[in-house]
């Protein structure tokens, strides 16, 4: 028992080392083409526009609870806030708010899409470790 331990803390030890890149791929990546999905498979726009909102509102709180949990490094938080940032962006354009135009009722499947993409072909690398990744995935699914 002592042996499987020991096994367990040093296989813990080498994953809380590796960082990870959080640019839309992975985890993260399959959360939003699974809202893209939802998107695509809703009848109306109201509906299409709820799902997007939900899903934002879902991984900003999720954002939230982690940079408050105090268990993250400093490049942690750095990385976590520019995802924020770009997720806020992005519902401040569904919304039509903070000076960007409200995206049409017609271009939300397109808008899911390029939310997907945005993530897979971000400009800027996101780096966060795993155990801060985990712990996002975590969240959102008790969120969700």
């Amino acid at each position: 028992m002592k042996s499987l331990i020991a096994f367990g803390s040093m296989f813990l030890v080498f994953v809380l080392a590796m960082p990870v890149n959080a640019d839309g791929n992975g985890e993260l990546k399959k959360y939003f083409s699974n809202t893209a999905s939802e998107v695509k498979a809703a009848d109306n726009a109201v509906e299409k526009r709820e799902i997007l909102n939900e899903s934002f509102q879902n991984m900003s709180q999720t954002l939230d609870k982690v940079l408050s949990s105090g268990l993250i490094s400093d490049n942690d938080r750095i990385g976590i806030e520019q995802f924020k940032t770009i997720l806020q962006e992005k519902q401040n354009e569904l919304e039509g708010s903070n000076g960007y135009d409200r995206v049409p009722d017609a271009q939300l499947n397109a808008f899911a899409n390029y939310v997907v993409q945005d993530m897979e072909q971000a400009d800027t690398t996101i780096t966060i470790s795993v155990v801060v990744l985990l712990l996002i995935i975590i969240l959102i699914v008790l969120l969700v």
